[in-house]
């Protein structure tokens, strides 16, 4: 009878496990002219952070390639940068022509085709860096913060800049206002339970949110107004949890999908934080980035916090590489 459970557990799918991949930059208490400390792609391992690849202060974003996890897309502001074999060998992939990006968003459908946002707009390669082409020239305001493909229509292309929310649904040949018209966008997610659900995070008006697959954006209540909303996590183990970080509400969780939300800070030295991400790997063990304190992590859906590695540093964005 035991060897036909031990047959049985066996023959059970292994749980896929994935790596948190952090873009973070170590500048407290910095002097000009002093040696720079360890900055730029950290991979947490079993608990233990790896800075791999260059030391660089302004990677603010990164996505990886869905056909080789191994591979990622690092968006700085001197240009975007290919780092392949888990981050170690790096490659520049745009000129001088660009500076200042904001974001890097991988067609989860077509790995060949990257989007980037930056200072003067939005640009998409369809053969992995070769070549790009400019998106950005209808736009109004091209300053473009965030960028995100739809992983169910890959020509469904949504951004945010100082003007709010804007859809392409031919690959960014044209732009239509999605909603929060006239706010900054700070951050743009979607649901990786639920496609047709997005929320966008703004500078001081608070979170706006689209359940129509992004056709319309509306505000979503008084959480984050007259703040900074940097980051959305959805929870992949629980539908209804989502976590923003802030300025100012630090850690906020909504356990009803939005509809109502609480600030859980308990443990965190400061209420500001740069960046949120759940783990897919444990049930309600979230992450948090704090204003040069380095990160945090919560194992019981940010009810309470403690210390997790990368002390004084400032994680910009935050990922899981499968």
């Amino acid at each position: 009878m035991r060897f036909l459970v031990a047959l049985w557990l066996l023959s059970l799918p292994v749980a896929a496990q994935s790596t948190l991949a952090v873009c973070a930059s170590n500048s407290k208490d910095y002097v000009v002219g002093a040696k720079l400390p360890p900055s730029g792609v950290f991979l947490n391992e079993n608990g233990h952070w790896r800075h791999v690849g260059f030391n660089q202060p302004f990677i603010v974003a990164l996505d990886y390639d869905p056909a080789d996890p191994s591979t990622l897309y690092l968006a700085a502001g001197n240009g975007l940068f290919r780092a392949a074999k888990h981050g170690e060998e790096w490659t520049q992939l745009t000129g001088s022509d660009v500076t200042e990006l904001r974001d890097v968003s991988v067609d989860p459908t077509d790995p060949k085709t990257i989007y980037f946002a930056y200072s003067h707009g939005i640009r998409v390669t369809h053969d992995r860096g070769q070549t790009w082409e400019e998106l950005a020239a209808t736009l109004h305001r091209r300053y473009t913060e965030a960028v995100r493909v739809d992983r169910a229509q890959s020509k469904r292309i949504v951004i945010g800049g100082e003007e709010g929310v804007f859809r392409s649904e031919d690959g960014g040949k044209t732009w239509l206002i999605a909603g929060a018209a006239g706010f900054q966008i700070l951050r743009i997610e979607q649901s990786p339970q639920h496609a047709c659900e997005w929320l966008a995070t703004t500078q001081g008006a608070g979170l706006f949110a689209s359940h129509d697959c992004a056709k319309t954006f509306e505000n979503s209540g008084r959480i984050g107004v007259g703040r900074d909303l940097y980051s959305i996590s959805f929870d992949p183990t629980n539908a209804l949890r989502i976590a923003l970080g802030g300025w100012g509400p630090g850690v906020a969780i909504s356990e009803d999908g939005g509809k109502t939300w609480h600030e859980r800070n308990h443990g965190l030295p400061r209420p500001d934080v740069w960046s949120v991400i759940f783990d897919p790997n444990h049930a309600g063990r979230i992450y948090a980035s704090v204003q040069e304190e380095g990160m945090y992590v919560s194992d019981d859906a940010g009810l309470t916090w403690k210390p997790a590695g990368l002390e004084g540093s400032v994680a910009w964005r935050m990922k899981f590489i499968p």
